[in-house]
């Protein structure tokens, strides 16, 4: 699949099959998340990669109760190391860099993902302090997005998209 072709087929997944998701296809979407530019090429993602039910029991209860968080074979949470970033750029490095950095390795994860036959979904509602505490996080990482993925269970709805009239403007605003 082209990149064109992927980004525009891919959606959001939240039915899963319970096929296993093997560690290689989770390396190679991982790989692809690396990829993403970072701010002064610092590299601040980190990923915890959850197969454990409990753990993502306790996810998906951190996340309001969103129950198809556990119900995907893997968990991909998308961390900053926000000493890092903010060590080379300060309060702006811990405030905007950090979350531009994960968000840009998120998205090339997901489209790995897509081109792969793997569903996913980006889940930023949670309790980022709930979050730290399953997940044993050490202060200076920041859980960013909780990313569900697995062989989707059936065919994702497409949702519509803006026109480019509505969103584009040229030279002003």
């Amino acid at each position: 699949m082209n990149t064109i072709e992927c980004i525009k087929s891919r959606s959001s997944v939240r039915s899963f099959k319970q096929d296993e998701v093997s560690e290689k296809l989770v390396e190679e979407i991982l790989d692809a998340a690396i990829r993403a530019p970072s701010a002064g090429n610092v590299q601040d993602w980190e990923f915890i990669v959850v197969r454990n039910r409990e753990v993502k029991a306790r996810l998906t209860e951190a996340a309001w109760g969103q129950g198809f968080i556990s119900q995907a074979p893997v968990i991909v949470v998308v961390c900053s190391n926000v000493r890092k970033i903010s060590d080379a750029y300060g309060e702006r490095g811990s405030s905007l860099y950090s979350i531009q950095d994960t968000a840009a390795a998120t998205q090339n994860m997901m489209l790995a993902a897509c081109d792969k036959g793997l569903g996913s979904c980006w889940v930023g509602s949670f309790n980022e302090g709930k979050v730290k505490e399953v997940l044993v996080l050490p202060a200076h990482v920041r859980p960013v997005a909780i990313v569900p993925v697995g062989f989707p269970a059936s065919e994702p709805r497409k949702s519509q998209r803006k026109s480019l009239g509505e969103v584009v403007h040229k030279d002003f605003y």
